[in-house]
């Protein structure tokens, strides 16, 4: 019985099909695209990532589901994907970061952290018996006198953005973002304009209760998480934002 033309480069090893198509990569893309929605947005002050973790059932606790990891000091991260490929990612983030640090004394760069990744994610594209990693990271920091973003890619490329987001509904973030996004926005405003972008990708099926909030500010270069309360205010203030915008144009 003769193969469809696809099958043979459709396997668990990674081959180059005719056209030079890598089909487990873009298997992993896509595993990306049905995921949460998570957003980064830089500011004049600092940088944030934003989670929805979108809660399948009532029954859950939304606290034990986690999206936003501290990977050092002055580094967080957001992911979108498969959850169990993305902690992996973390802990070596993490051990990259704490290597530097007793190596060199110093801080890891957030450029360098996250071009290790996608190094460590590319080498899982090239190899038999192996699969890239099914998630994409957005990896924010902050180096000297500037906030960095970085969106990496199952397939060990990256990128570094402004504003962008991953998950299931980029589209609608990114449509907001290339609307409303500005380069003289401070933290606060860019919380505001992130929870905005995963209001609208959420269709209006959106709690704080199940948003997820790391921030880091240039002077302190510390990532923290937001707590719940902060998070709820922040929430309620966007929707009173959306509601009177609302209002204006009616």
């Amino acid at each position: 019985m003769q193969m469809a033309p696809q099958m043979g480069y459709d396997r668990a090893i990674t081959v180059f099909s005719p056209d030079g198509r890598l089909f487990q990569v873009e298997y992993a893309r896509e595993a990306v695209r049905r995921g949460t929605t998570a957003v980064g947005i830089k500011a004049v002050d600092g940088v944030a990532v934003l989670v929805d973790k979108r809660i399948t059932s009532r029954l859950m606790e939304p606290e034990s589901i986690e999206k936003i990891f501290q990977i050092d000091q002055h580094i967080g991260a957001a992911t979108s994907g498969l959850v169990a490929d993305a902690r992996v990612l973390i802990d070596r983030a993490r051990v990259e970061s704490q290597i530097n640090r007793l190596v060199y004394d110093e801080s890891i760069g957030v450029e360098v952290l996250a071009k290790k990744i996608c190094d460590f994610k590319q080498t899982y594209t090239q190899y038999g018996g192996v699969r890239p990693f099914g998630t994409s990271l957005l990896i924010v920091g902050a180096d000297d006198a500037r906030v960095r973003l970085f969106e990496t890619d199952p397939s060990g490329a990256l990128l570094e953005y402004k504003a962008t987001g991953i998950g299931a509904g980029r589209s609608a973030v990114m449509e907001i973002f290339e609307e409303k996004y500005r380069e003289d926005m401070n933290c606060d405003e860019a919380i505001l304009l992130g929870l905005e972008a995963l209001y609208k990708a959420a269709e209006g099926k959106f709690e704080a209760s199940t948003t997820e909030i790391g921030v880091i500010k240039l002077h302190e270069k510390l990532f923290c998480k937001l707590e719940e309360d902060d998070v709820a205010s922040r929430v309620a203030e966007m929707k009173a934002k959306i509601g009177g915008e609302g209002a204006g144009e009616a």
